[in-house]
């Protein structure tokens, strides 16, 4: 196939998926316009400062990109090119656009608190509880799936490393050069 045309259906798909499913999504949890943000109702120039839109967008953005839409995709590959297309049109759409949609309104509508303050709220603190123990084991098997496939990119292709060690010697001389632009000054 063409990459063009699948280039084309990808894009016309996740643009469907945006416009109808998006204007569903908005109908189910009743999202108007009028209705006033926690950063504008609450703003203390601290916590809650109203964002222009394209800052919030690549916050959103960027949020999204956790274990699934990472390693799904490259799971998928081993079967081909059709899983991969399918987990990232149908992943994206009905999974991950859909699970960050519903949890940013539950915060906005909880006056921005977080999901666990919301849990805490309306289930209870043992509910909390259960969801923080959650939380917990499944960022150390996220952590732990990164770790393996990290190490087994690098045993299979050692010359990966690296530019991965470049990146970190570079981050890790911009480090030490915020923290001596932020050290106190010398005493007298």
């Amino acid at each position: 196939m063409n990459v063009a045309v699948l280039l084309i259906f990808a894009l016309v798909a996740l643009a469907a998926g945006y416009v109808f499913y998006g204007r569903y999504l908005s109908r189910r949890l009743g999202i108007a316009v009028e209705r006033a943000t926690p950063a504008h109702t609450m703003t203390d120039g601290v916590d809650y400062i109203p964002a222009k839109a394209p800052i919030l967008f690549g916050h959103h953005f960027a949020s999204i990109a956790g274990a699934a839409p990472i390693i799904g995709p490259v799971t998928a590959a081993l079967f081909g090119w059709v899983p991969v297309l399918l987990w990232v049109l149908i992943g994206s759409i009905f999974l991950g656009g859909a699970h960050d949609m519903s949890s940013l309104i539950a915060s906005v509508r909880h006056k921005g608190r977080s999901i666990g303050e919301i849990i805490d709220e309306n289930i209870g603190i043992s509910g909390k509880t259960l969801f923080l123990i959650f939380s917990l084991f499944t960022l150390i098997l996220v952590v732990a799936v990164f770790a393996s496939i990290v190490a087994k990119t690098f045993e299979n292709t050692p010359e990966a490393a690296t530019p991965t060690r470049s990146f970190l010697f570079l981050e890790l001389r911009v480090v030490l050069v915020r923290s001596r632009d932020t050290s106190p000054p010398a005493g007298p």
